[in-house]
């Protein structure tokens, strides 16, 4: 009974593992780039982002999403017009490798699984992550694993150089970022009112890449900007600060749904909001400021909204470490335990004037390079472009190699020069 209990549970999380989805057994599936995703559902975020992207990669070199998840690849449907395939099993996904000819592999992330994908030898291997962000967990040694790392810019570039030790910095690959080429706007009320946006990141896997203020600032942050006349407040927090086991955060959470519930009750007119579904990015133009923490999104908006007010909070109150660990805080108002009692004050004089913009223009060019919105997605598909060209020589490079070893006295003369202790 255990034992059946355990494989509907396996099933229900990773998918039947005898089920493979998306093409017949030895049927060839051919394509130039594998976009490979491991992850539930839950984590599709981290994949939708750059499904655009991927779709414009796909008119000059096929794309294949491989994916490791049933309800991923259910909940893929009608997403996107990119061809998918579901491989629960490493074999699986072992045999349709060795049975096509895929010459980059696209990863958006760093989930465990990535390893079974980049055991393949004849593919070049990229990590393209989900986001730009100071957090620590932005830098891995993982990133030692890959042929490439595609990177926002130089802030990215000097991020690997402080934290790893024996890393090849040719291996990274600044291309701004592509995901924000193609954000679905969507239309501000053309009510007077000013938005403003608080979106907060969830609290990490451990202590260290714990940067949320949920916890501690926002129910606060969101008295404040709700005691302020004729602004809208929105709230879009991180998709998985809904789902906390932390009890702190889920309290505070729902404290927050419920300022905002009773702010809309009050003031109907007002469009006070709490945003869980949907696209942060299609939610940025719309806000005339916009409140966060340490995270992609805040950089997400330094990227698209240069000139509009930010906020970022420091849950460690510790502003020397936050400015020297996330140097667009200088660009921002930080919101700490200083700073929140004077809040609302801040809020309404950043609306009517913004002392930072003038830093954040700099920022920007440190972050993401001199590249304006629309051009990332074309150094994107020119880099993969120069990795399909260049796998296929190295290919024919090795295979060449392994010919040479097939001849009798070729192998011999390795064989004697590697008796005689020389490097091969």
């Amino acid at each position: 009974m255990l034992a059946g209990a355990g494989l509907f549970l396996s099933r229900r999380l990773f998918g039947d593992p005898t089920l493979a989805l998306g093409f017949e057994r030895g049927e060839k599936v051919p394509a130039d780039v594998v976009a490979y995703f491991a992850d539930p559902a839950a984590r599709l975020y981290q994949l939708e982002q750059w499904l655009p992207v991927f779709e414009r990669l796909d008119e000059r070199h096929r794309v294949l999403l491989v994916l490791r998840n049933a309800g991923t690849y259910h909940e893929l449907e009608g997403v996107t017009n990119l061809r998918r395939v579901l491989v629960p099993q490493f074999a699986q996904l072992t045999e349709l490798y060795a049975e096509n000819d895929y010459r980059v592999g696209l990863y958006v992330n760093n989930g465990s699984r990535n390893f079974q994908s980049l055991s393949h030898q004849t593919m070049l291997h990229v990590h393209i992550s989900h986001g730009e962000s100071d957090k620590i967990s932005m830098v891995s040694n993982q990133a030692k694993a890959y042929d490439r790392v595609f990177v926002a810019g130089e802030a990215a570039i000097c991020r690997h150089r402080a934290a790893l030790i024996g890393f090849d910095e040719r291996k990274l690959v600044p291309i701004g970022r592509p995901q924000l080429d193609f954000v679905e706007e969507r239309k501000a009320q053309a009510d007077g009112r000013k938005t403003i946006l608080y979106a907060p990141t969830w609290e990490g896997e451990n202590a260290s890449n714990n940067y949320t203020s949920v916890d501690v600032f926002g129910e606060r942050i969101s008295k404040a900007v709700l005691s302020l006349p004729n602004v809208r407040f929105v709230y879009k927090p991180h998709p998985r600060v809904a789902l906390s086991r932390v009890r702190e955060m889920l309290s505070a959470h729902e404290s927050i749904c419920r300022l905002v519930a009773d702010a809309a009750k009050r003031e109907p007119s007002a469009g006070h909001e709490v945003a869980l579904d949907g696209d942060i990015l299609a939610l940025i133009p719309a806000a005339d400021a916009m409140i966060t923490d340490v995270s992609s999104v805040g950089l997400d908006f330094l990227y698209l909204e240069t000139d509009k007010p930010l906020f970022v909070t420091d849950r460690r109150n510790d502003r020397d470490r936050l400015l020297a660990e996330a140097l667009v805080s200088g660009g921002a108002d930080i919101v700490d335990r200083e700073a929140i009692p004077s809040l609302a004050a801040t809020l309404s004089a950043r609306l009517e004037r913004d002392d930072h913009r003038e830093a954040r223009e700099r920022l920007r060019g440190f972050y993401f390079g001199d590249v304006a919105v629309g051009e990332s997605t074309r150094l994107f598909v020119d880099a993969v472009g120069r990795l399909v060209s260049e796998r296929d020589t190295l290919l024919a490079r090795r295979t060449a190699a392994a010919d040479a070893l097939t001849d009798n006295g070729a192998r011999a003369a390795v064989m004697e020069r590697a008796a005689a202790g020389e490097r091969i």
